[in-house]
């Protein structure tokens, strides 16, 4: 098995992040006409690398630096093209700045683009009409979702979420093998479940998501919310930006829900066909998430922010985990279809 210290593969080559000193992002910032006054702060970004920059003469700015090989550029750029879309309607977002004409730069052999400094503090989700807001604010962003296609991006679909992380993680051995039958039987069992939601559920429209839509990527100020980070904005069923603002017991996700889709529905229609898939959603993203570790173990940033992962008692949690989502998933849906 490998632990927490022992990542699979030659773990004494260097990361491409390691190259990324702050003199590098200081440079990166010079190279498109923007004079850093030394001041930097790292941000908590784990896929990326973010820097709040201090400027001569003007207000910090973000400094995104994308994760080698993550993205394509055309990529990358669709998702900037989508936000740019989102600020044309007076959608309160964070869109990359253009410099000299573009907002996708290299330096060093790293893509970056930079953004201005928004501030604000963590939505109060337990209020209702926080949570109104909030939907209305995300039914405004998949009505103009609806408006076009990604063509770079992919979709987030049980495949790509559940099938293929599953696949990693058998292939590169992460399962101790104490625990691989267990973990190989409820992972088949849960993709199962995911299937039959989907059938439930069936033929859907797909839209331009966010697609990591949960508190920490909003941020509220006294004019009210903005979203941030639309780094992994791809295609796919509306409620996927819906359901990770719900947290508690079945009862408390059935009124947040209710709060949610009161305002969303004031700007685009819902098909509660979709409120099948919010358990099946729930858990594509937690065999990916644990892909997504896995996969960013020679990182060594990782390691350090998730000493947990890939020890013995992670891989029975999830276990557990799974066989509750599977159980869940033959639940009737939170809202009535």
């Amino acid at each position: 098995m490998h632990t927490q210290n022992q990542p699979p593969g030659d773990a004494a080559v260097a990361h491409p992040f390691s190259e990324l000193s702050p003199d590098c992002v200081l440079d990166a910032l010079d190279s498109v006409g923007l004079r850093g006054d030394g001041r930097l702060l790292a941000l908590n970004s784990y896929e990326n690398r973010v820097y709040q920059v201090g400027i001569e003469d003007g207000q910090p700015l973000v400094a995104k630096f994308y994760r080698p090989a993550r993205w394509s550029d055309a990529a990358i750029l669709e998702e900037h093209a989508f936000v740019a879309e989102l600020v044309e309607r007076e959608i309160p977002v964070v869109p990359a700045l253009a410099l000299d004409g573009k907002t996708l730069h290299t330096f060093g052999g790293f893509r970056f683009a930079v953004f201005a400094r928004h501030g604000g503090r963590a939505p109060e989700l337990d209020d209702p009409l926080t949570r109104e807001w909030i939907g209305r604010f995300i039914g405004r962003i998949h009505a103009v979702g609806a408006l076009a296609t990604f063509r770079e991006r992919p979709a987030l679909d049980p495949a790509s979420f559940g099938v293929e992380p599953r696949d990693y993680l058998l292939a590169h051995n992460f399962i101790p093998p104490e625990l691989l039958a267990a973990y190989t039987s409820v992972v088949q069992q849960a993709l199962d479940g995911v299937r039959r939601c989907y059938e439930r559920a069936g033929q859907l429209d797909l839209l331009r998501l966010h697609g990591d839509c949960h508190g920490g990527n909003v941020l509220w100020t006294d004019a009210g919310p903005h979203f941030v980070d639309f780094d992994d904005s791809r295609t796919g069923p509306a409620v996927q930006d819906l359901w990770m603002m719900l947290s508690g017991e079945r009862a408390d996700m059935v009124r947040q829900m209710g709060d949610i889709l009161a305002g969303y529905e004031d700007f685009c229609d819902f098909e509660p066909r979709q409120l099948y898939l919010v358990e099946a959603l729930r858990t594509l993203r937690l065999i990916h998430y644990s892909a997504w570790l896995a996969r960013r173990w020679d990182d060594p940033a990782f390691p350090v922010a998730f000493p947990w992962f890939n020890t013995q008692r992670y891989w029975q949690d999830r276990i557990l985990e799974l066989r509750e989502q599977v159980a869940l998933m033959d639940e009737p849906p939170l809202w009535p279809v």
